[in-house]
């Protein structure tokens, strides 16, 4: 399928360590896929579905002990720790690439080693960038073929370059103690070995388009970030760009598919889907930030996904969908997971294949006794989203007004600010952070710092990426507005005070008309907040400009504590942190206490 000798050479390297018994290239083609999956149906690696009620759909199921990405067996390899910095685990490449070598070799024999050539991005896009990927796992090349675009004009558009990202993955043995993902952005590789889980295996995800990206946004002058990109369309026909980053369990891709309320849908406003988990940003030639979503589909969790929480991310899943982990109703064939609906399968295997009770779930035991595992996922296609924006196909990406950054604070965050500037909204996307919850394994309430919701996925030292941050500031002739929010904040009885979900609309017309600047705010000690009655309350119910002034308010001595937190986690990063960022978090104590 190639002449190109850099890829026909490492191909053939790594074929020596693997020994696999056939080599087969994907091209990217229907047939092949369909071929594919027919063989994973008759040895159990895939079971197909009710195709009358699921067309096109698949279960899988990983190993017990392999059911969520493992960031403790997660490294960067870079030639001195410092280049890794103190948040990411370090190995030296030299150590790493020896240890490795070990557990590969021979462990495709008597398998098949598939080569997935894939791009992200649109292919000849100005945001593209190509890999390749080896894997002796059917369930790989057929998640890839979803979330990547994959064929032979990726090959084409390759070239004779040996400009393309290496990615080797063999399932070996799945032993959880020699499980590695390993990354060396010096190299363009990526090895991830002894695991069958999507969050460790599909290495044009996470591993491609955040960690090897952002170190080469870095390099090249762009930047790789863990957000989501949505369009909103006004009454009159124009169109507005976001795009935005929270932490796990903090609605990123419910709000990704938002849907707005009645009010809004009613005047002409229409909420669309570019993506829903990553953004590769470049700066335009019109002197904007213009962004992209570099993949090709969604790897989502299946818990709490239905009708009412994100109906747009259920209808993704209807047809062309591999679901992993999720619980097998055998009455009709078909899945199920919990927050689907009230009304779980009387006759159904769990997420390990066993026999399952449903009169047995203990929310504090759901990891034994619920019918799907509570990190199971679906892999659906973008183009299967009835909400996918037309701006997904355009090459050159869509122009972003605003940036927004949030976390899950009950108490400390109010509901919406702006940052005074760019340099002041790298500083707060540098201290975001979330609170654990009861659904969370350890304490109540403690405070775990995510810087950008990147915490686990940059490519090299944190310190060093929040410098990029600022560089790109001074680049940008045009830049977004920067902004955080907080769904989170509650009462005095622990209940969540804004409603969330398609609601959070009413705070995206206001952040988009303060980039407009429709609207006024008024100063605070952490940046600018909304005048209470520009956040449109009609047909709210129970919530008033009074609540909204609650939302607003800042707990001046809440903020206060969170210094020392921010402090001690700068520490842990070390002396990489940039001065600017100091001197922020300096001038925030200094307003704060302005302000007692």
């Amino acid at each position: 399928m190639t002449n190109n000798k850099y890829v026909l050479d490492w191909i053939n390297e790594m074929a020596e360590m693997t020994r696999p018994d056939n080599i087969i290239w994907i091209d990217g083609t229907e047939e092949q896929a369909e071929a594919l999956r027919a063989e994973a149906c008759a040895t159990g690696e895939m079971i197909k579905l009710n195709q009358d009620l699921l067309p096109g759909c698949y279960l899988h199921r990983t190993a017990v002990n392999d059911v969520a990405r493992v960031e403790a067996r997660t490294f960067i390899c870079t030639p001195t720790k410092e280049e890794a910095g103190n948040i990411n685990n370090w190995m030296a490449p030299e150590e790493m690439y020896a240890k490795l070598k070990k557990l590969y070799t021979g462990s495709m024999k008597g398998r098949t080693m598939y080569v997935i050539p894939y791009s992200m991005s649109i292919v000849g896009s100005p945001f593209a960038k190509y890999g390749i990927e080896l894997t002796d796992s059917i369930y790989v090349v057929l998640n890839m073929l979803i979330m990547t675009r994959v064929g032979t004009d990726v090959l084409e558009a390759l070239g004779d370059s040996a400009d393309y990202i290496k990615g080797l993955h063999a399932k070996a043995d799945l032993d959880e103690n020699n499980r590695y993902i390993t990354h060396f952005p010096q190299d363009n590789t990526i090895m991830s070995v002894n695991s069958g889980y999507g969050g460790n295996v599909l290495l044009g995800k996470k591993c491609f388009a955040l960690r090897i990206a952002s170190y080469l946004g870095r390099k090249e002058g762009w930047m790789a970030e863990h957000m989501l990109i949505l369009g909103v369309t006004y009454p009159n026909g124009e169109k507005k760009y976001l795009t935005a980053a929270f932490p796990s369990a903090c609605g990123k891709t419910n709000l990704a598919m938002l849907i707005p309320p009645k009010f809004y849908t009613e005047q002409g406003y229409k909420v669309e889907c570019i993506g829903d988990d990553i953004a590769w940003l470049r700066v335009g030639e019109d002197g904007r930030l213009w962004a992209v979503n570099p993949e090709n589909g969604f790897f989502g969790v299946a818990p709490g996904t239905n009708a009412q929480s994100n109906p747009n991310a259920l209808a993704s899943t209807m047809r062309d969908t591999i679901f992993t982990n999720v619980c097998h109703n055998l009455d009709n064939n078909t899945v199920w997971w919990e927050g689907l609906d009230n009304d779980p399968p009387k006759n159904a295997l769990n997420w390990r294949g066993e026999v399952w009770d449903y009169t047995k779930y203990d929310k504090n035991d759901k990891v034994g006794t619920s019918g799907a595992h509570p990190n199971s996922r679906f892999t659906a296609m973008a183009t299967n989203c009835p909400c996918l924006s037309e701006a997904y196909y355009k090459p050159e990406g869509v122009p972003v007004s605003a940036i927004v950054f949030g976390g899950r604070r009950a108490k400390t965050a109010p509901l919406v600010y702006q940052s005074t500037s760019w340099q002041h909204g790298a500083f707060v996307g540098s201290i975001m952070a979330s609170e654990t919850t009861a659904a969370a394994a350890g304490a109540v309430g403690v405070v775990r710092r995510d810087p950008m919701a990147m915490r686990p996925f940059v490519g090299y030292d944190m310190g060093e990426y929040f410098g990029h941050w600022l560089k790109m500031g001074t680049t940008i002739p045009n830049p977004p507005k920067i902004f955080h929010v907080n769904w989170f904040r509650t009462d005095a009885d622990g209940h969540f005070i804004w409603p969330g979900f398609g609601d959070n609309m009413r705070v995206l017309a206001w952040i988009l008309d303060r980039c407009e600047g429709k609207v006024g705010a008024t100063m605070s000690p952490i940046g600018y907040l909304p005048l209470p009655e520009d956040i449109c309350t009609e047909g709210l119910e129970g919530i008033d400009t009074e609540t909204i002034r609650d939302l607003l308010s800042v707990d001046v001595d809440s903020w206060l504590e969170d210094v020392q937190n921010i402090r001690d986690f700068y520490a842990q990063i070390g002396d990489s942190v940039p001065a600017t960022m100091h001197a922020e978090l300096d001038a925030l104590e200094a307003r704060l206490l302005a302000a007692k």
